[in-house]
């Protein structure tokens, strides 16, 4: 479809081509070759395989599709099946109709193409059976994405200092490679969790009586270390000095530190649980390079990944963990492309949420976690987790709808 690797084709007309192929039933076993499409680059001329070779193009240029193309698929594998072996159970919708759910599990020789939820705790969907997959950053992937961390910091010092005479005296990639290199050489115990530490620190602090709360930060670390995570607080260093403004709403003010949260700063500190990020960097691009970090000496080549029936209780998933609730919608677009990000986003990125504290206070000493993704919210197929007939098909594709739920397919 393609002959240029250069040459992306956008969703809709990825669709329409696959649509006009699969209503004129060119995707069935026993469908007749079309005619000189091996002389575009195609491997296979017709039936399942030819399905297969076109969509695994459109997953390498299409995250997700929209409901209209979902209806205009779905309307064209009906047309195009409804008359063969496993496809009488494919109705034709209303065409102003939006597409409706099916979760029943298909009968063995059941042709699907349904509108279905898929369990997001497991990645299984219970019409097909198939077991969606969490796709990672590969190597080469993170090794792009902390270059594109590296160009930013040089941006964002650049912007911040426009208007000053003052020349730093190192620049803000330096820095940040410097992270990098303290994260790789460092010994002891690998970080499995990455704290934002101006998150939590403001988290529920937009009161009256509000504050930049150490507590919190204390709170959120003492509750990972009981999960059996080992944590790493990364906070601008403007936080680490007596005096600092705090932003909080219209509620803009100067915050002394007590003797208590000196302590907590220090007792951080010099436990190593705590990274100052150095004035006029970005913090958000810290606490990002960590959780991707080699941290080749304290982790020694071992995965740090938990399995879903760890024995200890640890959440599954990705490690290091990123806690945070920001949404980073400033850094999407101009990071990496959306791909990359919402690889690096969906295997990292835990939210949290506790009740505020009232200076040293709290109501209850729970905190609730929202875990990363256990699948990726991509254009993916995957294989059935079951045996099937020779001649039925093995992969199994699932497709990201932009205007449905996050667990729909």
């Amino acid at each position: 479809m393609r002959s240029d690797s250069d040459l992306i084709i956008d969703a809709e007309t990825y669709i329409q081509v696959i649509a006009s192929v699969a209503e004129n039933g060119y995707f069935c076993h026993e469908s007749p070759p079309i005619d000189g499409i091996k002389e575009y680059g195609f491997r296979y001329s017709s039936g399942p395989k030819l399905l297969d070779e076109l969509l695994t193009n459109l997953a390498e240029d299409v995250l997700e599709i929209s409901s209209a193309l979902a209806k205009r698929l779905h309307t064209a594998i009906q047309k195009g099946f409804h008359d063969k072996r496993g496809g009488e159970n494919l109705e034709e919708q209303h065409q102003l109709a939006p597409l409706s759910e099916e979760n029943e599990p298909a009968e063995a020789d059941e042709i699907i193409a349904s509108r279905v939820i898929i369990n997001k705790y497991t990645g299984v969907c219970r019409r097909s059976g198939a077991r969606l997959r969490l796709i990672k950053l590969s190597e080469l992937e993170g090794q792009e994405l902390k270059s594109k961390l590296l160009a930013l910091a040089n941006k964002e010092q650049k912007s911040f200092l426009q208007n000053w005479k003052v020349k730093p005296k190192m620049c803000a990639s330096d820095m940040l490679e410097s992270f990098s290199l303290w994260m790789d050489k460092r010994k002891g115990k690998p970080f499995t969790s990455i704290i934002d530490g101006a998150n939590v620190a403001y988290y529920h602090q937009n009161f009256d009586d509000g504050k930049f709360n150490f507590h919190q930060l204390q709170f959120m670390v003492d509750t990972l270390e009981k999960m059996n995570e080992t944590p790493l607080v990364i906070l601008p260093k403007k936080y680490a000095q007596k005096s600092f403004n705090v932003n909080l709403g219209r509620n803009n003010r100067k915050q002394f530190l007590s003797q208590d949260e000196w302590g907590i700063l220090n007792k951080l500190f010099h436990s190593g649980k705590l990274y100052l990020v150095p004035f006029n960097s970005l913090d958000d691009l810290y606490w990002m390079l960590a959780s991707i970090s080699d941290q080749v000496y304290s982790r020694k080549g071992v995965s740090l990944d938990v399995s879903v029936d760890d024995p200890n209780g640890r959440w599954p998933g990705t490690r290091p963990t990123l806690i945070t609730n920001d949404q980073m919608k400033d850094h999407k677009l101009e990071l990496i492309e959306p791909r990359l990000f919402r690889r690096w986003y969906a295997s990292h990125i835990v939210n949290f949420n506790f009740t505020g504290f009232v200076h040293n206070e709290r109501v209850d000493d729970k905190v609730l976690f929202s875990s990363a993704d256990f699948f990726s919210r991509e254009i993916q197929s995957n294989s059935l987790e079951k045996k099937m007939p020779e001649n039925h098909a093995r992969k199994i594709w699932h497709f990201p709808v932009s205007d449905w739920k996050n667990h729909e397919r």
